[in-house]
């Protein structure tokens, strides 16, 4: 059997593709000859060498073996699919296995990717980062965008409904067939929320006792740590940009005084470090941070898995859609030619396109670049009400990354971003 090349690439020369060796013929042995020599073997031979003669006779191990490559890669909240079953078996067909080191978006964005295949940001900043630097220091890099997934707030219904009954939420029309009446989608008056929260308003103002539940805490909502997080720092944006009237810093003194000015609205929370999507789905936080910030997949994939184990999806935690809305855009970064070839991959083929969806997430069509309506189509199926945006709500913009990075560290009080080593592998 030739030699099947290198498994990785050299440091010192870049990426390396090794040619894949010619095929070889199976062994095809059949009918009295193998009985035949199945006795034999027994007899003349070790047990592992027969086992291996079997298999081959079987047809069941092919000569040569296909070569797996190892891609590294660091990742944030988009580890979720990479990390799924069905995902990495997909990959091991094609010949990848995934190595994923976790790390928060703003972490990969500012620590060093020499040795790593991929990096994955949880949204466009991080990723915007990572490819000007890398630009800058002469090592341009390709990106992928094979689905999107907005930033949402998953809250209790208990909660959604105190908001309702005094006009900061909304729900969406629910009657999915077959799905529960109650509806999964509030649309929330982001403005009238941030109110509650500046004139320190506590959940007992609202009368939530008339709800079966008892919170004396602010009225919040918890996003994992700013310093570290995409959906933390859009969260950070999303509120500025709702709070000095849909307006974004344009300049360096305006981004210090936005961020001043909202600074109270979001530390009140303790800034904690968790992933907030892991806190709200695996435990019962009604009475610890009824409201998190999150992205939309997540809280998904929660109720189709939530769906085919109950026949029903979770009626008791429900989403608050912010009428001003941010869609965030992850980005797969590329560092060599074996990350380019995954990202192709995973924009392009379709069983990994489904999975996605079937993991939550807006899949983009590989041909227009929009997102598909297959999930809509997908949760409707299995009667799990699907959420809809209305082409009245405002999108908020971003500031501009300096500005952003540069309010992140006021109101986090972070340690400044550094400009990584960006060694190629």
């Amino acid at each position: 059997m030739p030699p099947a090349g290198p498994a990785r690439s050299d440091p010192s020369t870049g990426p390396l593709r090794p040619a894949r060796p010619a095929e070889e013929p199976r062994l095809a042995v059949g009918g009295p000859v193998r009985s035949r020599l199945r006795r034999t073997l027994a007899l003349a031979l070790p047990a592992p060498v027969i086992g291996l003669v079997l298999l081959l006779a079987s047809g069941h191990l092919t000569l040569p073996l296909d070569r797996i490559v190892t891609i590294e890669a660091k990742m944030a909240s988009k580890r979720d699919f990479f990390e799924n079953p069905e995902v990495r078996r997909i990959l091991m067909k094609h010949g990848f296995r995934v190595h994923i080191t976790r790390m928060g978006s703003r972490d990969i964005a500012t620590q060093d990717v020499a040795g790593y295949d991929v990096v994955f940001p949880s949204g466009q900043p991080a990723a915007d980062l990572i490819t000007r630097q890398r630009a800058r220091a002469g090592h341009p890099a390709l990106t992928y965008r094979p689905f999107v997934s907005p930033i949402v707030l998953a809250t209790y219904r208990e909660y959604a409904e105190t908001l309702d009954d005094a006009d900061i939420a909304e729900p969406q029309p629910a009657g999915t067939p077959g799905g529960s009446a109650e509806p999964l989608y509030y649309t929330l008056d982001m403005g009238r929320f941030l109110q509650q929260t500046k004139q320190g308003r506590r959940w007992d103002d609202l009368d939530i006792e008339k709800h079966g539940v008892h919170n004396g805490n602010k009225i919040l909502a918890q996003t994992s740590d700013v310093c570290d997080s995409n959906s933390g720092g859009t969260y950070l944006g999303l509120v500025s940009f709702v709070w000095h009237g849909n307006d974004a810093p344009g300049n360096d003194k305006d981004a210090d005084r936005y961020a001043r000015d909202i600074k109270d609205l979001l530390i009140e929370q303790g800034l904690p470090g968790s992933e907030r999507a892991e806190t709200y789905l695996s435990v019962d936080g009604k009475g610890i941070a009824p409201i998190s910030v999150i992205y939309e997949h997540q809280y998904l994939a929660h109720q189709i898995r939530y769906e085919a184990e109950h026949g029903k999806p979770d009626a008791g935690r429900v989403l608050l859609y912010p009428s001003t809305r941010f869609v965030t855009e992850p980005q797969l970064v590329a560092l060599t030619g074996d990350g380019e070839r995954l990202g192709e991959l995973v924009t392009e083929d379709p069983e990994l396109q489904h999975k996605a969806m079937e993991l939550g997430f807006r899949v983009r069509d590989a041909t227009s670049g929009s997102t598909s309506d297959q999930l809509a189509s997908f949760l409707a199926d299995r009667g799990i009400q699907v959420p809809v945006t209305s082409a009245d709500d405002t999108k908020a913009v971003l500031p501009r990354l300096p500005l952003l990075e540069r309010m992140i560290q006021t109101v986090g009080e972070c340690p400044p971003a550094q400009s990584p080593q960006q060694g190629a592998k």
